[in-house]
C-alpha cells in the first residue's frame, strides 16, 4: 500500500507563489499577476473573485509544464492574470488558497499615470494639440492626435476627444509614420479632427483614449527561446482648454469666420443673349479653415425684367494640406423677359478675419450683358411691360362697357329664340363647333410637348376669351391659378432635374376649362339679374 501511495504524495501540491511584473504600477495601466503552483491542477482551481474589489480583472491564461531530470519529475501550473487598479494608493493583492496551500499577499503601490513621464520612458503614449488656444464662436479649430508606439500591437481603438457642446469631425484619413524621440524610434499614427464651438467661454477638451492589445516579451526560464504575449493597454491623452470669444458687436452681415474667403463664377462665354433664353450662372464660395454648415446662402439680386430659377445649393468640406476647406456651389438659370442692356449686381459675402481681427468682404464684380429680341417669339409673350399694362388700364372701362351691351343684346335674342327650339338647336351646334377650333392649337402644343408653344397658345386663348390682351405679366391678376401653373412650367423648362411637364400641361388645360366655366356662369348670372326687375 505504501508503494502505491508514493507517486500521489510525490506530486501533491506543496507551494503556491504569487508575483507581479511591476511594483509600483500606474493607474489605468494593466499589469500581470502570475500565480504558480508546483503541481498539475485544473484551470478553475484558482479563484480570483477577491480581486474584483480593487482591480479590473482582464484576460486569464493558464499554462502547464512537466520536467523530468534524472527520473525526478517536476510539474507546474501557471495562471497569468491581467489587472488594472481602480484607484491610487497602496492596494493589497490578497493571498490565494488551493487545497489548503496559501500564497503570500502583495502590497501594490499605484501611482497617478499623469504624473509619470509619458515620452521615451513609455512604450505607448498620446500627444494632443489644438491649432489655437483662443478662437471665435463658429471658428473651425483643428485638433491633432498623435499615438506613439515603441511596440507592436495586435488591435486597438482610438476614441474621439470629448467636450460639452462641441462636435468633432475627422479630417481625412489617419497618417502612419515614424519619429525619433530621444534616440528611440516610435511608430506614430496621426489623426486630425475639426471642431466648432457655438458658445463663448472656456472649453475643456478631454483627451482621447487608446484601448488595445500590445505584444511584449514573455519571461521564460530557458534563455535560448523567447516568445511574445499579448497585453491589454489603456492610455489617456491630456486635457486641453480653449477660450472662445463672442461675435464682435461691430460685425455686420451673416457671421462667417475663416482664414480666407473667395468668390468665383463660371459664366457662359458669349456676348449677347436672347429674350427667353436661359443664362446659366454658377457661383462658387470657398472658405479656408471653415465648415460647410457655416457658409451663408448667396444673395443674388436681378433686374426686374429677369427671372431666376435657382437649384439647391451644393455644400461640401474638403481636406487640403491638413486643413478643412468649405465649398458652396450655387447654380441658377436667369431668364430675361425683354431686350436691352442689363447689369447683374455684384455679389458680396462678409466674413471675419480672426488673424487680423477685422471684418472683410469677398466680392464678385458686377456683370454687364446685352439681350436681343427673340426671333421666333410672339410679341405679347415677351413684352407686357409697364406701358402695356397702362394701356390696358386706360381702355379697359370702355371695353367692359361695350362687351356688357353686346352681352345684354345676346341675352335678349336668346330669350326671344326660346319660342323657336329648332333654330336654337342648330345655332348651338354651330357656335360650339366654332369654339372648339380655337383650343385645338393648345391641344396640339400639348401633344408636341412644347412648353413655349403651350404658353403662347394659352395666352392667345385667354385673349380671345376675355376680350383683352393677356400677357405673362398681367396673368396673375386675371387668373392666379393659371399663373402659378405657368410659373411651374417655366421652372421645369430651365431645371436640370427631370420634371413631369406632361402632368403640368394637363393641369393647365383643366384649370383653363374651369376658368372659362366660372366666367361664363358669372356672366349668365349677372345678365339674368339685370333682366329681373
Amino acid at each position: 500500500m505504501a508503494v502505491l501511495l508514493l507517486p500521489f504524495n510525490a506530486f501533491a501540491l506543496s507551494a503556491l507563489q504569487a508575483s507581479v511584473d511591476r511594483n509600483p504600477a500606474m493607474e489605468n495601466e494593466y499589469l500581470v499577476l502570475t500565480v504558480t503552483a508546483d503541481d498539475e491542477l485544473e484551470s478553475n482551481a484558482l479563484d480570483t473573485s477577491a480581486l474584483l474589489h480593487d482591480f479590473v480583472v482582464g484576460r486569464t491564461t493558464v499554462s502547464r509544464s512537466t520536467q523530468i531530470v534524472n527520473f525526478d519529475t517536476h510539474k507546474e501550473t501557471n495562471w497569468r492574470v491581467l489587472l488594472k487598479a481602480k484607484h491610487q494608493g497602496i492596494v493589497t493583492i490578497p493571498a490565494f488558497e488551493i487545497n489548503g496551500v496559501k500564497s503570500e499577499p502583495i502590497d501594490l503601490k499605484v501611482v497617478d499615470g499623469a504624473s509619470q513621464p509619458a515620452t521615451e520612458e513609455s512604450n505607448l503614449f498620446i500627444k494632443a494639440s489644438i491649432s489655437n488656444n483662443e478662437a471665435y464662436v463658429g471658428q473651425l479649430l483643428t485638433y491633432t492626435i498623435k499615438l506613439y508606439l515603441a511596440v507592436d500591437f495586435q488591435r486597438g481603438v482610438l476614441s474621439t476627444p470629448k467636450a460639452d457642446g462641441v462636435q468633432f469631425k475627422q479630417i481625412g484619413d489617419d497618417k502612419d509614420g515614424n519619429e525619433i524621440v530621444n534616440g528611440r524610434r516610435f511608430r506614430v499614427i496621426e489623426r486630425n479632427y475639426s471642431m466648432v464651438v457655438d458658445t463663448p467661454g472656456k472649453i475643456e477638451i478631454n483627451g482621447p483614449v487608446f484601448s488595445g492589445d500590445i505584444l511584449v516579451d514573455a519571461p521564460t526560464r530557458n534563455s535560448m527561446f523567447s516568445f511574445q504575449q499579448s497585453r491589454p493597454m489603456d492610455v489617456h491623452g491630456e486635457t486641453l482648454s480653449v477660450n472662445i470669444l463672442p461675435k464682435p458687436a461691430s460685425y455686420v452681415g451673416n457671421w462667417l469666420v475663416a482664414d480666407l474667403v473667395t468668390l468665383d463664377e463660371n459664366w457662359q462665354d458669349q456676348q449677347t443673349f436672347e429674350v427667353g433664353q436661359p443664362i446659366t450662372r454658377t457661383i462658387t464660395l470657398l472658405a479656408s479653415n471653415a465648415d460647410e454648415t457655416s457658409l451663408p446662402d448667396l444673395q443674388l439680386s436681378l433686374p426686374e425684367s429677369m427671372k431666376s430659377y435657382p437649384e439647391k445649393p451644393q455644400r461640401k468640406t474638403m481636406a487640403r494640406s491638413g486643413q478643412s476647406v468649405a465649398q458652396l456651389t450655387q447654380t441658377v438659370a436667369v431668364v430675361p423677359s425683354k431686350a436691352g442692356e442689363f447689369t447683374l449686381p455684384e455679389v458680396k459675402v462678409a466674413w471675419w478675419n480672426p488673424h487680423l481681427k477685422k471684418q472683410e468682404v469677398a466680392t464678385l464684380p458686377a456683370r454687364h450683358l446685352k439681350v436681343k429680341a427673340a426671333a421666333n417669339a410672339p410679341a405679347p409673350i415677351i413684352d407686357g411691360g409697364p406701358q402695356t399694362a397702362s394701356a390696358d388700364r386706360g381702355i379697359w372701362p370702355w371695353t367692359t362697357a361695350l362687351f356688357a351691351l353686346l352681352w345684354l343684346g345676346t341675352v335678349l335674342l336668346w330669350w326671344r329664340a326660346r319660342q323657336r327650339p329648332a333654330h336654337v338647336h342648330v345655332h348651338s351646334n354651330v357656335s360650339g363647333g366654332a369654339r372648339n377650333k380655337q383650343p385645338h392649337s393648345l391641344d396640339s402644343a400639348i401633344a408636341a410637348q412644347n412648353s413655349g408653344e403651350v404658353l403662347s397658345a394659352l395666352l392667345r386663348d385667354l385673349t380671345a376669351f376675355t376680350g383683352r390682351e393677356v400677357t405673362l405679366n398681367n396673368l396673375p391678376h386675371i387668373a392666379p391659378e393659371l399663373a402659378q401653373t405657368v410659373s411651374d412650367i417655366q421652372a421645369a423648362q430651365y431645371s436640370r432635374q427631370q420634371v413631369d411637364t406632361a402632368a403640368l400641361f394637363q393641369q393647365l388645360k383643366a384649370q383653363l376649362a374651369s376658368f372659362k366655366s366660372a366666367k361664363q356662369q358669372q356672366k349668365s348670372s349677372d345678365s339674368l339679374m339685370s333682366l329681373n326687375p
